[in-house]
């Protein structure tokens, strides 16, 4: 008997994966079996099993309860299989998890009455409520009936598709080829219009998997975004238990019933001791363990109208499941507990704000708390409501013309006051400083412990007497704050002293090994700036000849000061300099499409490092300037320097070069650095 290592597809991943969720609690169909149960290729739901479990399900009516007609399991099973593709498939797939997690409504007559009751495809509080399928090779014909594709593993709850799961070979003998990507690119063929689409229009999670690696992605995910998972429950010790469980006599037939027999033999000699869990088998396990996968559908996947479908990374799932836990603890005084939420800047900050928001309203013990998000400027007040808006934490309702966000945005420090005493507003948000007027209003206090209060940077300009104030108003309320920057010993002291300890880190090394973000270098570099001290000092006695020793002192005191260094011509030129043959020798003979950015001490500055970098040709420069105040910068009358800095604004600004183009808008007017 053959117990080589085998290195093909089937025995390093495909049948390896299929034993993993056996292990997991998910009963496996032969193909044959599967596709008895669709009816047909074009078909992808098991409506059998469906029509079983809407059997199961009861609605309440005037505090009775009764079975579904067969009409309404009719409606239900018709509604939930033909979702339109018109819109795309994206739409299509929206469609179909909208009704996954809020229901169907069907129509129903008790004794002559009216009954309209929502029922739920999938019992989302009893897990064991639900049935589990898992198939291979399911062959789905084309959209143009052309020709078919078969995913290697779909996965079933209730008869519909949720999970589909392509299992490469570890290694292609090709060192530039990945089989993984190889595994992805298939999923995203497979959308296409001319493929599978109708497939996808049901599958909620998509899986790469080859032995050493695995990813996950979801509808339309590009390549790039498909993510790694790194369980912080499930150890490898529970993954290697999952994984070393013995497969039932009857499982192993279904599992082998199509294959040559030397194929379960090897298995049967390889299962008899035990196996060391593999980067595949921790991805199905922390995903795809029944409970496990459930929970992260419901929870972590939104649609987003600009971004589009998208499902949380690894530590914005335990992040949130760590902030509702502390969020549901309660202090001897009362208060809600609360703590700082510290990923790096980078890892999707403002969508795990939106995916409590979701978790809040989701939990029934915390779906009646409101929401107060605070943050200190009005750009990070105006990105946060806009992602707020296009993740759907508003709902689709529009009053009037204006939208969710600026409705939920407080005007004034009195609307404060007057949302927090008396509103009903389920997400507010507002700037710190608004704290200051509100105050002073008498029905600015809340005493409810129903209240969240999500406080984005919360290590930056949260320790003054506005916290106070805020805390003052809410004195039961639960302080999350967030925050990406990476904090010193004293700012994570002081941080938490505030708000409480860190309920969740995710930190930039590990952001950087994941993929997340790209890490960030800092070199310090000191180009050679001496001057000729000689040639400096002959100069300096033959234009002050005619000056007495107090007045020459002075004159030199004046011109080391560090701000006169700082603008020397000399000293501009030689920083020029080494900067474009820095970035020449180590990024443009590489080919490397890296940029830089050069921060001046003022705008003449900032003229003068383009002329010169202008006139050595090495690399190519562009001025992010803010408009010219005539009330800035007066330290010394400079008139041998103004007509510079107006001849530029007018031939650069004024004029809207070509050469600038993309950084101007497409008529002439003031450029603002927020715009960039």
């Amino acid at each position: 008997m053959n117990t080589t290592p085998q290195g093909n597809e089937q025995h390093s991943s495909h049948i390896p994966a299929l034993a993993t969720l056996i292990n997991l609690g998910w009963a496996f169909l032969p193909a044959t079996e599967c596709m008895a149960l669709r009816g047909s290729q074009r078909e992808v739901v098991m409506k059998p099993v469906l029509e079983r479990v809407l059997r199961q399900r009861k609605f309440e009516f005037k505090g009775q309860w009764y079975p579904l007609s067969e009409q309404a399991v009719d409606q239900v099973i018709r509604e939930i299989t033909t979702p339109s593709m018109a819109q795309g498939l994206l739409d299509a797939n929206q469609s179909v998890y909208d009704m996954l997690t809020l229901g169907v409504t069907v129509t129903e007559f008790i004794g002559g009455k009216k009954a309209q009751p929502t029922i739920h495809l999938i019992d989302w509080e009893n897990p064991d409520n639900n049935e589990f399928h898992v198939t291979e090779e399911m062959e789905v014909r084309s959209t143009q009936g052309t020709h078919t594709r078969r995913p290697d593993v779909v996965a079933f709850v209730n008869g519909i598709p949720l999970a589909v799961i392509e299992a490469k070979k570890a290694a292609s003998g090709n060192p530039n080829k990945n089989m993984v990507e190889e595994g992805i690119s298939q999923h995203l063929r497979n959308q296409k219009n001319d493929e599978v689409p109708y497939l996808y229009a049901f599958a909620q999670l998509l899986f790469a998997i080859s032995r050493n690696d695995g990813r996950y992605g979801t509808t339309h995910t590009p390549l790039k975004f498909w993510s790694m998972w790194t369980d912080e429950e499930f150890d490898d010790r529970y993954v290697q238990n999952i994984k070393n469980r013995t497969l039932s006599v009857s499982d192993k037939d279904a599992l082998f019933k199509d294959k040559a027999p030397k194929i379960r033999a090897y298995f049967e000699q390889l299962w008899s001791q035990s196996v060391m869990p593999t980067e595949q088998d921790r991805l199905l396990v922390g995903l795809l363990d029944r409970y496990r996968f459930l929970e992260f559908l419901r929870f972590f996947i939104l649609f987003d109208r600009k971004v589009g479908k998208i499902v949380a990374r690894y530590p914005q799932a335990f992040g949130i499941k760590a902030l509702l836990e502390r969020i549901s603890a309660f202090k001897p005084s009362g208060e809600r507990k609360g703590g700082v939420l510290w990923h790096t800047t980078g890892s999707g900050k403002s969508f795990t704000m939106v995916y409590l928001c979701r978790a809040l309203l989701l939990s029934d013990a915390l779906k009646n708390c409101r929401i107060i998000v605070v943050t200190d400027r009005v750009d990070l007040e105006k990105q946060l409501s806009k992602t707020f808006l296009t993740g759907g934490a508003f709902g689709t309702e529009i009053s009037g013309k204006k939208s969710g966000d600026s409705l939920a945005k407080t005007r004034s420090g009195k609307d404060l006051a007057k949302r927090i005493g008396q509103g009903n507003e389920r997400i507010i948000f507002t700037i710190i400083n608004k704290f200051a007027s509100a105050a002073k209003q008498p029905e600015c206090y809340n005493p409810s412990e129903n209240i969240i209060v999500i406080v984005d940077e919360g290590h930056r300009s949260q320790g003054g007497e506005n916290h106070q104030r805020m805390r003052q108003a809410l004195p039961k309320a639960s302080f999350i704050a967030f925050t990406g920057t990476p904090l010193l010993k004293d700012e994570k002291s002081e941080t938490a002293e505030r708000f409480g300890a860190i309920i969740h880190a995710y930190t930039m090394k590990r952001a950087v090994d994941d993929g997340t973000i790209t890490p960030l270098l800092y070199e310090e570099r000191k180009p050679l700036l001496d001057v000729n001290q000689k040639a400096v000092d002959t100069w300096f006695e033959k234009v002050t000849a005619a000056l007495s020793d107090n007045q020459k002192s002075d004159l030199k005191r004046k011109y080391t000061q560090q701000g006169q260094i700082y603008t020397a011509q000399d000293r501009i030129k030689l920083n020029a300099f080494d900067i474009s043959v820095h970035f020449s020798e180590n990024f443009k003979k590489a080919q490397l499409e890296l940029k830089g950015q050069l921060a001046t001490d003022s705008k003449l500055s900032a003229i003068r490092y383009k002329q010169h970098l202008d006139s050595l040709g090495l690399v190519t420069s562009a001025i992010v300037i803010s408009p010219p105040d005539t009330r800035e910068g007066h330290t010394d009358v400079d008139e041998t320097n103004l007509p510079l800095v107006q001849d530029w604004w007018k031939k650069n600004v004024l004029g809207v070069c070509a050469a600038e183009a993309r950084f101007w808008h497409n008529k002439p007017k003031i450029f603002r650095q927020q715009d960039v």
